[in-house]
């Protein structure tokens, strides 16, 4: 038999090919490669959200790092999740208003940010290239983010994935924390599919200024005009992309055939939660913004972001702070802002001018009230998840309250959330003023919440409070790292 003289090579190719597929099939899993129509490897691991994860992050000098946070600046560390090791993962504090906050009462404990593609490319956590650890600030339930994702995947938003996890810094305590799917790549293949859109978090230059593109206003064809939100785009952008985002906030402007420039049903669900949770630190808020914009065929949606505040705690940059809870509990959901923020946040003032839409949004507010609320499913959530992060928020060195602090803000939170769906259930059936001008009219109205408060779910003093056993933990990691 005569053999051809390619033989060997070719079956020694085929070999290769065979043990690289043989590769991809066992790892693929921790290369993020998923099947068809099933969840991201990452979503069954850090963020199965039915236990308290573990994450030690692995640096030189955490106390230099603390003190240059502000900068936010990355930095290359080692990370253990769950007992696996990942090296040269990217580093960062990361906030706004918290951020600057927390250095200036001196405070250590920052939100942070991991991206394992900032040093080393290709890095990944089973498929997710980045996330956050939201440290709770002034939040004293450590529950208030959670919940608030929770509700909108309920109401079939796209969020964040989270999950509880311990962290340590070099071996040493640091701290709860909450494990935050960060809105880019991983999330978009995630939620729209691998042929995704584009996604933006439009953000402020200063709250001084008028910001008319992050409220989602139109004001010209030039894309000059809309700095918030291109110079905040999460991939890079052509120039038909941004053409069709400015096309679709004109549409918006006009308020003529929504349909063709928004995701209205999705974005009705959204604002049912957003309302709901009486967070002003957001686009119905004076500042406007904690939201990403989702792009893709021209229609435009609204993502949820940022909810430490929610609940009817946002304080920051108000001189004199609303503190009365059954004033916000009871607050208008068809109205949920004054008339001159509204008519400058068309996203909701243009639908909410549409009968049909107007209706619609009643009816997922409606559902969010029966369905996560009075079906007893959000106080079986609350629970659960307090008797299962109590323990370390019981030893967490870094907290910014007491143990009993806790339990005081985890009992606020549900009387807060139950009180509020009792009044926004009143407010559909036409009980208790659903505008402003009804309530202006009618001040008493509504469920009694004057044995409730705002301020047990954090506030300033926390701050003061948390500053010198904060510090302590630093000099505790930085001691041990001498000894080593």
């Amino acid at each position: 038999m005569i053999r051809h003289k390619y033989v060997d090579w070719i079956c020694a190719g085929a070999g290769i090919v065979a043990v690289i597929l043989a590769l991809l099939l066992m790892n693929g899993e921790k290369l993020g490669i998923a099947g068809a129509e099933s969840d991201p490897p990452y979503a069954s691991r850090l963020f199965d959200s039915g236990r308290v994860h573990r994450i030690d992050i692995r640096t030189e000098d955490w106390k230099e790092f603390t003190e240059q946070a502000a900068q936010e600046q990355y930095v290359p560390c080692t990370v253990e999740i769950d007992g696996e090791e990942f090296f040269q993962v990217g580093l960062r504090a990361k906030g706004n208003n918290s951020l600057h906050l927390s250095e200036d009462y001196g405070l250590s404990r920052y939100s942070l940010k991991l991206e394992f593609d900032q040093f080393l490319e290709g890095g990944n956590y089973y498929g997710l290239d980045k996330f956050s650890l939201d440290a709770s600030f002034q939040d004293n339930s450590y529950m208030k983010t959670f919940l608030a994702y929770d509700m909108m995947t309920y109401m079939e938003v796209p969020a964040p994935m989270c999950s509880y996890v311990q962290v340590t810094v070099n071996g040493e305590e640091w701290g709860l924390f909450l494990a935050v799917e960060e809105p880019e790549e991983a999330f978009a293949r995630r939620c729209f599919g691998r042929d995704y859109g584009q996604l933006y978090k439009p953000d402020y230059r200063s709250l001084e200024e008028e910001n008319p593109d992050v409220a989602l206003r139109y004001t010209g064809e030039e894309e000059d005009r809309y700095p918030g939100i291109f110079e905040n785009a999460k991939f890079d952008t052509t120039e038909e992309d941004r053409e069709r985002v400015i096309q679709a906030l004109k549409v918006l402007d006009s308020g003529e055939k929504l349909e063709t420039a928004v995701n209205v049903d999705e974005v009705l669900r959204y604002f049912a939660v957003q309302v709901f949770v009486m967070n002003w630190d957001s686009y119905v808020g004076h500042t406007g913004h904690n939201y990403f914009l989702y792009e893709e065929d021209g229609i435009l949606s609204i993502l949820p972001w940022d909810y430490n505040l929610a609940f009817g705690t946002y304080a920051l940059g108000m001189s004199e702070p609303v503190r009365d809870a059954s004033l916000l509990i009871n607050w208008p959901f068809q109205t949920p802002a004054e008339g001159e923020i509204m008519q400058n946040r068309p996203l909701y003032h243009q639908l909410m001018q549409v009968e049909e839409y107007f209706a619609d949004y009643r009816g997922y507010m409606e559902e969010l009230v029966s369905g996560y609320f009075e079906s007893g499913r959000f106080e079986k959530l609350l629970e659960q998840t307090e008797e299962m992060i109590a323990p370390y928020v019981k030893k967490d060195p870094t907290a910014y309250c007491s143990y009993a602090d806790f339990e005081k803000a985890a009992d606020t939170l549900e009387r807060v959330c139950l009180l509020r769906a009792e009044s926004i259930r009143g407010q559909i059936e036409g009980e208790i003023p659903a505008t402003i001008r009804l309530r202006q009219e009618n001040p008493g109205a509504g469920v009694d919440a004057s044995s409730v408060n705002l301020e047990d779910l954090g506030d300033f003093q926390d701050l003061e409070y948390a500053r010198e056993k904060q510090n302590q933990a630093v000099e505790r990691i930085e001691k041990a790292g001498t000894r080593e």
